[in-house]
């Protein structure tokens, strides 16, 4: 009966595809380590009847409610109905655009899913996609110097899904894995224009993520016990950080971060190495 009360219903309404009331959510949700959220996701919800399902959903599994609706008539019909069932309910983004409204003194034009306009900053993260999936691992060194950013480090640093995380803010970003006694590309130590930065972690930790991988045979020559054994991480961890540090490249450790967090920690990199 106790473990039932460390979990709540959390209710998320939009009017696009759910991403920022997901985030905003689970953001929230994670300041509170002995409750855990139940997720309801309802996204494109745009017309009363629609809305009317999701609010008979919620009435059976009473929770929080948070909801990214511009329609004003909408909006007020979850107010409504959230105070009739005695729930509290949250216009995330709300406040934010009062406030949006107050400084610049205009109106906003409440267009549903108006981040997903396919505009310039559109068309630019795809490009980053596509550049990065087509440099990972190593792939097309003559490209490097198109790159914005590029990862280096061992195998199992995160350094892909990292890089498919920085494309999806329309940053062009390729990885290379650094293996002892190999030399990196020759384009590489040639870039001018990105950023190159080596990504680390504890021995224990990568001894823990290979394996659990499927070990490969095309990127290393290692035998399978030299790969998770924590001595000859450790070895390898050593050549990439003199190496890091003989071409005066930043370097982050990843053991706890979350790739958000890593990602994060590359992007405020850039303007202060520009």
């Amino acid at each position: 009966m106790e473990n039932h009360k460390n979990y709540f219903h959390l209710h998320l309404i939009s009017d696009s595809t759910g991403e920022t009331l997901i985030a905003a959510g689970r953001a929230a949700a994670a300041q509170f380590q002995s409750s855990h959220a139940l997720e309801h996701v309802y996204p494109l919800i745009r017309n009363r009847k629609q809305l009317m399902q999701v609010m008979e959903a919620v009435d059976g599994a009473p929770g929080i409610v948070l909801y990214t609706i511009v329609d004003r008539e909408l909006a007020d019909i979850i107010d409504a109905t959230c105070k009739e069932m005695g729930l509290p309910c949250v216009s995330v983004l709300e406040p934010i655009i009062d406030l949006f409204q107050s400084y610049l003194g205009a109106t906003s034009r409440r267009r549903s899913g108006a981040q997903h306009v396919m505009d310039a900053g559109y068309f630019a993260r795809i490009d980053a996609l596509n550049f990065t999936m087509d440099h990972d691992d190593g792939q097309l060194p003559a490209d490097f110097n198109d790159a914005d950013v590029v990862l280096v480090g061992i195998s199992r640093t995160s350094k892909t899904p990292t890089s498919i995380y920085l494309a999806n803010r329309g940053i062009k970003t390729a990885n290379i894995p650094i293996v002892t006694g190999v030399p990196l590309p020759e384009r590489l130590m040639e870039a001018t224009k990105p950023l190159i930065v080596g990504l680390i972690a504890t021995a224990d930790r990568i001894s823990q993520v290979r394996q659990n991988r499927v070990l490969g045979t095309a990127s290393h020559s290692f035998r399978a016990e030299d790969y998770v054994d924590r001595a000859s991480i450790a070895e390898e961890l050593k050549y990439a950080r003199s190496l890091c540090a003989r071409n005066n490249w930043p370097m982050i450790d990843v053991t706890r971060r979350s790739i958000e967090e890593t990602a994060a920690a590359i992007v405020a990199l850039r303007p202060r190495l520009r």
